[in-house]
């Protein structure tokens, strides 16, 4: 069983470090357009670029960030990650202490957390395949998403409760806090890492920034799953905002309700997750990619039917359900495909690269779904959403590949 198979003490560290920040970030989900919204009484304009503007900043530091992580050894940029993380969050109940809060620092520590994001990612997953064995691979990624989805499932409601009782910025102190707690479980983490074997010409070439999407496009089955994965996650989650539009100004739904409505399907995400191996094994990967990446995207549409009270509530929950068990059950093996297919010498460029495109078309996606639903309302946006994902299953890969270790772009020589 997934849950039972032994992984070894330095993976068991990394685990905790990513539980203690997974259910950090779960308790300050929503925090920061809560702030602006409560403390800095800030309108519609400025949240919305709280939630776009700063993501997409972070992209954009990301992206010359990729080289230095790819060539450094992991564990020290986690632990550098993690602490950048935990100064800025800082930032904020401090400066709420002493009255100095505003929003263009709220704004700035939005865009470093997103950057320090996609860094500590990525030098993550690097860490993970240097850790287990490729056998094992797999069992270690259904770990991490059991691990996300239960955080999504537990932490928001506990961190509504938190901010009731103790004030609008409790949360951000636990997020904060738990980004050290991660520090220290790496710092656990007691084995030997080898430094990144270059000539010391790799870093410093331009085209080092973009090795990473190199790999991407030039692998037929990584392209194919990169192209796919950006406009399902973009599509999904360009419909948060406006779902939070229809069920709570349109169609009355109390704000426990709403809440339950997304925490309660995050539970499916233990169920998929620990699907992972064993619906590998019986059918392969070439299968859950070809039909658990199709399930994951005939679901959305949904959404658009749904409708005031306790049937549109149950069909709000069904509909989440349904998505993240597909989602969680096939993010594992995406992830364990990318680690199989991609050189340890780019592992953390080609790692960004797929973070930073995801985020992008997230940003993009939301920013042009909120402008359709000005024009024609919530409801509408959200059917065309559901209606583009559905083309989306013909981006993903017709033939499996055997996964190698080819001498790609970028290799050092």
């Amino acid at each position: 069983m997934v849950g039972r198979r032994p992984l070894g003490r330095e993976f068991g560290w990394l685990w905790a470090a990513y539980a203690v920040s997974a259910y950090g970030s779960g308790l300050g989900f929503g925090a920061f357009p809560l702030i602006a919204v409560v403390v800095l009484h800030a309108g519609p304009a400025e949240v919305s670029a709280l939630s776009a503007v700063g993501p997409a900043m972070g992209v954009l530091i990301a992206v010359p960030l990729a080289p230095w992580v790819e060539f450094r050894r992991k564990r020290p940029v986690m632990i550098a990650m993690d602490l950048t993380r935990f100064a800025v969050m800082a930032t904020i109940p401090v400066a709420y202490a002493f009255g100095w809060l505003g929003f263009v620092q709220l704004l700035v520590v939005s865009a470093v957390v997103a950057a320090a994001k996609i860094a500590f990612n990525a030098a993550a997953g690097a860490c993970l395949k240097g850790l287990v064995r490729p056998d094992d691979l797999l069992v270690a990624n259904a770990r991490l998403e059991s691990t996300n989805w239960s955080s999504i499932a537990v932490g928001p409601p506990l961190g509504g409760a938190a901010i009731g009782l103790f004030g609008p910025v409790t949360t951000v102190v636990a997020d904060a806090l738990s980004y050290l707690f991660s520090a220290l479980g790496i710092t656990a983490m007691r084995g030997r890492e080898e430094a990144p074997r270059t000539t010391g010409k790799g870093s410093a070439r331009a085209g080092a920034l973009f090795d990473g999407w190199r790999h991407i496009m030039g692998h037929p089955g990584l392209r194919a799953l990169y192209l796919n994965n950006m406009l399902v996650a973009g599509l999904i989650m360009a419909t948060e905002p406006l779902l939070a539009v229809l069920l709570l100004r349109q169609l009355g739904f109390p704000p426990w309700q709403y809440g339950l409505a997304f925490a309660a399907p995050c539970l499916g995400g233990l169920i998929g997750s620990r699907l992972a191996r064993r619906v590998v094994a019986r059918y392969g990967r070439h299968a859950v990619f070809r039909t658990v990446g199709t399930l994951r995207a005939i679901w959305l549409v949904g959404l658009a039917f749904v409708r005031p009270g306790v049937v549109g509530l149950v069909t709000v929950i069904a509909v989440e359900l349904a998505i993240i068990i597909n989602m969680s059950l096939y993010t594992p093996v995406l992830a364990t495909y990318r680690l199989e297919h991609t050189p340890k010498h780019l592992l953390a460029r080609t790692l960004s690269a797929w973070s930073i495109g995801q985020q992008a078309a997230i940003a993009v996606l939301t920013a042009l779904g909120g402008l359709l639903a000005d024009a024609t309302g919530p409801r509408t946006a959200l059917t065309v959403a559901g209606l583009l994902i559905l083309a989306t299953p013909l981006l993903l890969p017709r033939h499996d590949h055997v996964a190698t270790e080819p001498e790609p772009v970028g290799s050092p020589s």
